[in-house]
């Protein structure tokens, strides 16, 4: 684990000019949100979606949403029987908007949500609301609410199905061979080289860094190839100024491709 003191002075993600909040009937007409119920898994989990539709020219943003955009955010507050949520994110588009590349989903975006209830085989109730930015010349924060009632005797909807199978491939799926970091400090925070030996996902690839900590973010990441390996450069900084560590068990690296994306949890030293 390494640690560092970031120093400050460094803009942490660039976004696009932001208007006041549009009124929800004008919203209404750029993204509508539904829910979806699959019902019961094999393995006593239930399995739902949020299915977002965006009007024509509109996108919103993948929970890493790149040079610039705003992450989704999610409040569960009101649902009943949940006792823990995990969602499935598919697999993102890369976009270049005003020279910044975002990652993210246009026209819909069906995102399946894994729900353990606290009591196995009884109604659900997924409520809640989705904090969001959807953006096309502007990006306009935006806030969606839902409610829906949840049956374990739903049948298998064929919309999330898709979606489920719409993931990145695993490190094993796509042929990782290894992934390792070196990480240093730098002026504003902790300077990283990952190193991940695997198979081309096919055309220009682009590697997301999360480093596994809400409170730290990443600069423009670098990417080369050399061979069977991708070379991907960052610097990790400090959202809020403050001294922080760099947990590589922690980190998760997503290799978007032309052919298919990779996920990849943690790295060794290097």
């Amino acid at each position: 684990m390494a640690k560092a003191v970031a120093k400050g002075g460094c803009a942490a993600l660039a976004l696009f000019a932001l208007p006041t909040e549009a009124p929800a009937e004008q919203m209404s007409d750029i993204v509508q949100i539904e829910v979806l119920d699959g019902g019961t898994t094999r393995s006593g989990t239930h399995i739902g979606a949020l299915r977002l539709t965006l009007a024509d020219g509109w996108k919103t943003y993948w929970r890493a949403p790149g040079d610039a955009g705003i992450p989704p955010r999610f409040s569960w507050k009101g649902s009943r029987n949940v006792g823990s949520i995990e969602i499935r994110w598919p697999t993102p588009e890369v976009f270049l908007t005003s020279g910044y590349r975002t990652i993210g989903y246009h026209n819909q975006l069906v995102l399946p949500v894994e729900i353990t209830p606290a009591k196995p085989n009884q109604p659900l109730r997924l409520k809640g609301r989705m904090e969001l930015g959807v953006c096309k010349d502007v990006c306009i924060p935006s806030e969606l609410r839902f409610d829906q009632a949840l049956q374990p005797d739903s049948r298998r909807n064929p919309v999330i199905v898709a979606a489920l199978a719409d993931r990145p491939w695993s490190a094993k799926e796509a042929g990782v061979k290894a992934a390792t970091c070196a990480i240093k400090p730098s002026r504003y925070g902790m300077e990283l080289v990952a190193r991940i030996a695997m198979p081309s996902a096919g055309g220009e690839e682009v590697v997301v860094v999360e480093p596994g900590s809400p409170s730290q973010v990443t600069t423009e990441t670098i990417v080369t190839r050399q061979g069977r390996e991708l070379i991907a450069k960052t610097e990790i900084i400090s959202a809020d100024g403050s001294a922080f560590a760099v947990d590589r068990s922690q980190m998760r690296f997503t290799v978007l491709g032309r052919n298919h994306a990779v996920d990849i949890q943690g790295c060794n030293r290097h």
